[in-house]
């Protein structure tokens, strides 16, 4: 009798390289306020409000640690940049865990866009190859960086500098003014040419899943 014909296994979803993150108005600093914060210090602003105002800019966005965690039990290596002075990234990525590699290029490497700051973060991660390597982000700039160095990219929409919103203010918006925000950024990204746009860090997992199987269909950045 022959044997029953066995149904192949699908295939398995790839595995990601590595994922680079944006720091400011990503990871953390949910309206990418930092930057201006920094600002006002070289101007000479208070120092007792920089610190208040930054405090405020270094806590994690929504749904940050939780993606963290679950790359490191997937044990895919991370990695944070940004192009602020060394002072202040280090102070907005204290909540982070310390295995995110930090990427800061500020004297480094050529300003984004040129692709050199994401080439620095894999070199940095011994990464063999930029098959299978994302970029996620909301800044315009990093994420065309991303797409010239020939990474997956994905953009932020609601978190970022396109919406520039506290989480505060966010939420203080009615349903229609977050949409418009959202919808307004949304098309800016999309306009870059990134891969895929989320809102925050909270809707990464679905997102990646999304990217795993159009690249098991053969898809390429």
């Amino acid at each position: 009798m022959p044997a029953p014909h066995a149904t192949p296994a699908p295939s398995p979803s790839p595995i990601f390289t590595a994922l680079l993150f944006g720091l400011s108005g990503c990871l953390v600093d949910f309206g990418a306020r930092a930057r201006a914060v920094s600002a006002r210090s070289a101007l000479g602003a208070q120092p007792q409000d920089i610190q208040l105002e930054m405090s405020e800019q270094a806590r994690v966005t929504p749904g940050a640690l939780d993606i963290l965690q679950t790359l490191s039990r997937q044990g895919i290596p991370c990695a944070w940049l940004d192009d602020l002075p060394s002072t202040v990234s280090q102070r907005l990525a204290a909540p982070l865990p310390e295995w995110v590699q930090p990427t800061n290029h500020a004297i480094a490497c050529a300003a984004w866009p040129a692709p050199d700051a994401c080439w620095q973060a894999l070199m940095a991660l011994k990464v063999k190859q930029l098959d299978g390597c994302v970029l996620v982000s909301g800044e315009p700039h990093l994420l065309q960086s991303g797409l010239n160095a020939g990474l997956w990219t994905v953009g932020l929409a609601s978190c970022g500098p396109l919406c520039g919103l506290s989480p505060s203010e966010w939420r203080a918006l009615n349903s229609a003014e977050r949409e418009h925000r959202r919808g307004q950024a949304t098309l800016q990204l999309y306009g870059l040419g990134v891969h895929s746009v989320i809102d925050h860090l909270g809707e990464l997992a679905s997102c990646l899943a999304d990217i795993s199987l159009r690249r098991t269909k053969g898809e390429k950045p």
